[in-house]
C-alpha cells in the first residue's frame, strides 16, 4: 500500500487566487466538465498537491470561481428608485454569468457563501425592501429573481444552432395544441427580450 501523499508547500507566486484565475481560463477555453483540479494544476505547470493546498478540493474551487464571477458585478452608480435599481441588478448579474462559458451552470451549482456573493445579494435585499419593507417578501423575490436569471442563463449557454428547429419539429409533429398554438410567441423573443420580460414580471 502507497502512502498517501502530502499537499506541497505553495509555490513562490502562486496563490488562491491565481489557482482560480486559471481555472477560469480553463472553464472559458474548455467548458465547465474539463475544469478539475488536475486540469488547473496542468495548466500551471504544478502538481495537484500544489493546487490542493491553496484551495483543498474541487468544490471549493468552483466556489472561489463562482464568488469571483459574481465579483465583477459593480454595485456602484445605481439608480435610485428601488425598481429599477433591482432591474440593474440583475442586468448585470446575467451580464456576469455570460461573460464565462458555462457561467451560470458554474454559479447554479455551487453554494457560495463568499464576500463578493453575499455583497450583490445584500445590495439586491437593500433594493428589495426599499420597495416591500416586509423581509420575507423581499427575500422571496430575490429567490425568484436570482434562479430565473440562472435557469435562462443556464439554457442559452447550453443550447445549440439546432435545440431551437428540434424544439418546432417536436411540436408541430406532435400531440401538444397548446404549445403549438403559441408556437411563434415561443420561438420568436430571443432571449434578451425573455429576461428582460421575466424580471419585469417578477418586480411587478
Amino acid at each position: 500500500m502507497t502512502k498517501k501523499q502530502a499537499p506541497q508547500p505553495p509555490r513562490p507566486g502562486l496563490t488562491p487566487r491565481t489557482v482560480v484565475d486559471a481555472a477560469l481560463r480553463l472553464l472559458d477555453d474548455k467548458g465547465l466538465e474539463a475544469v478539475t483540479v488536475r486540469g488547473v494544476a496542468d495548466l500551471l505547470g504544478v502538481r495537484m498537491n500544489t493546487v490542493l493546498w491553496h484551495i483543498k478540493s474541487k468544490t471549493r474551487l468552483l466556489e472561489l470561481m463562482a464568488d469571483a464571477i459574481v465579483g465583477t458585478i459593480t454595485c456602484e452608480d445605481l439608480p435610485a428608485d428601488p425598481r429599477h435599481r433591482a432591474r440593474e441588478l440583475m442586468h448585470r448579474y446575467r451580464r456576469a454569468l455570460l461573460t464565462h462559458r458555462d457561467g451560470a451552470a458554474l454559479v447554479t451549482g455551487t453554494y457560495a457563501a463568499e464576500p463578493h456573493t453575499l455583497r450583490f445579494a445584500d445590495t439586491l435585499l437593500r433594493a428589495l425592501t426599499d420597495r416591500e419593507p416586509a423581509a420575507a417578501r423581499a427575500a422571496r423575490t430575490l429567490y425568484a429573481l436570482v434562479y430565473f436569471t440562472l435557469g435562462l442563463t443556464q439554457e442559452q449557454q447550453a443550447m445549440s444552432e439546432t435545440d431551437e428547429d428540434r424544439f418546432r419539429e417536436a411540436v408541430t409533429t406532435g400531440p401538444y395544441p397548446a404549445l403549438r398554438a403559441a408556437l411563434d410567441a415561443l420561438a420568436a423573443d430571443p432571449f434578451d427580450a425573455r429576461f428582460t420580460d421575466g424580471i419585469d414580471r417578477i418586480l411587478d
